[in-house]
């Protein structure tokens, strides 16, 4: 196991709020790690890539279609994307050559799901990742 795959499964998944996690080469756009049994399609990480290629803007008011569900955007910047489908989401935090993606269940809180995301997505750019 990688040094991030085990920094996604103990940092994200660690919190019992993270369902899923995974982190998206921008440059390749390609899946780099995922926690297990996370299939993240092709079609789905450009969908992620090009929520922060795009004006943030758009991707707010267009929404986004991850894991062939519509999500609604209530969160779209420079560095965070969060999105929504009813009472699950997900949560993608772009750092220097990832994009950090987690992903919440109708029983988790969002909001810790955010937070746990947000300070792994600062630690890593702090690395230089």
């Amino acid at each position: 196991m990688s040094h991030l795959q085990s920094l996604l499964l103990d940092t994200l998944l660690g919190t019992k709020h993270v369902d899923s996690a995974a982190l998206i080469k921008i440059q390749e756009q390609s899946l780099f790690v995922a926690s297990p049994g996370f299939n993240v399609m092709p079609s789905d990480v450009r969908t992620l890539v090009n929520g922060f290629a795009k004006n943030p803007l758009q991707a707010r008011r267009e929404g986004l279609y991850f894991k062939e569900k519509d999500y609604k955007c209530v969160r779209a910047d420079d560095y965070s994307l969060y999105a929504k489908n009813e009472n699950t989401g997900v949560v993608v935090v772009k750092t220097h050559l990832y994009l950090l993606v987690a992903t919440y269940t109708e029983s988790m809180y969002p909001s810790v799901c955010v937070e746990a995301t947000e300070k792994l997505g600062d630690y890593l750019r702090k690395k230089g990742n």
